[in-house]
């Protein structure tokens, strides 16, 4: 029965008039790694988390979204967890580009590491790695 008025309070609900709040780009320092499946109907697939603390915000933010450099162009790209056949992360993929910016060899490593940050077209936060 609970259920049943918590549903119909919400069907009340009507719209804000408050923005959500955005972050500004800041350099960020790397608190770890964090595996989000995403279901795309009957797959499901592994987006990489990276646990950063900005220094606008107490609480720890999500950055699973990075700005890359590709074919001389600079590309925002989502963090999936990909492997190839010899269970290493795929060698061109936007986690393996990061690795590789921030001059690791796992994952694990990037706890404790400082990225800056770029805002995508909507206005949200990922990592930059490129120069």
């Amino acid at each position: 029965m609970k259920k049943m008025v918590e549903e119909q309070e919400k069907l009340k609900t009507g719209i804000g008039t408050k923005e959500p709040e955005k972050l500004g780009i800041a350099r960020v320092r790397i608190l770890g790694i964090k595996f989000e499946p995403v279901k795309f109907g009957t797959k499901e697939q592994e987006k990489v988390n990276f646990v950063c603390k900005h220094p606008d915000k107490d609480d720890p933010i999500n950055l699973s979204k990075a700005k890359i450099e590709r074919k001389d162009k600079l590309k925002f790209i989502g963090l999936w967890y990909l492997l190839d056949e010899d269970g290493n992360i795929l060698k061109n993929s936007a986690v393996g580009d990061v690795m590789r910016f921030l001059g690791i060899a796992s994952l694990e490593e990037a706890t404790g590491k400082e990225i800056d940050t770029a805002q995508d077209e909507d206005g949200y936060l990922c990592l930059k790695a490129y120069n």
